[in-house]
């Protein structure tokens, strides 16, 4: 696993509950903020490998991006479960929800 990936998963493990964390966020959280995708296919293939917190981590218009009926469903039930309220298309208020780390980028590692 590289060091990038490594990152991107213990930045993910630290999503609080109730909050939520753009693709790109993470990426650059993790040093690479051009990443996002990197970002998207390590949630695709290590989620269930080391249980993260898959549903936390949304599109950067604030919006579930899963196209598929049951996982577009999945990650909204378990969003709304830790308080987070969706919108209209599956917006979330980002001033509100937003995981805002409190250490530098450098740091969260």
């Amino acid at each position: 696993m590289t060091p990038f990936t490594e990152n991107v998963i213990e930045i993910i493990r630290n999503i609080p509950e109730g909050k939520v964390a753009t693709y790109g966020q993470i990426a650059g959280l993790a040093g690479s903020p051009r990443a996002a995708r990197q970002v998207v296919r390590a949630l695709h293939s290590m989620s269930k490998k080391h249980r993260l917190p898959w549903h936390r981590v949304i599109n950067a218009k604030g919006q579930i991006a899963l196209q598929d009926d049951e996982s577009y469903n999945e990650q909204r039930l378990s969003l709304e479960a830790e308080g987070v309220e969706i919108g209209l298309n599956g917006v979330i208020d980002m001033e509100r929800y937003q995981w805002k780390p409190s250490l530098p980028p450098s740091e969260v590692t």
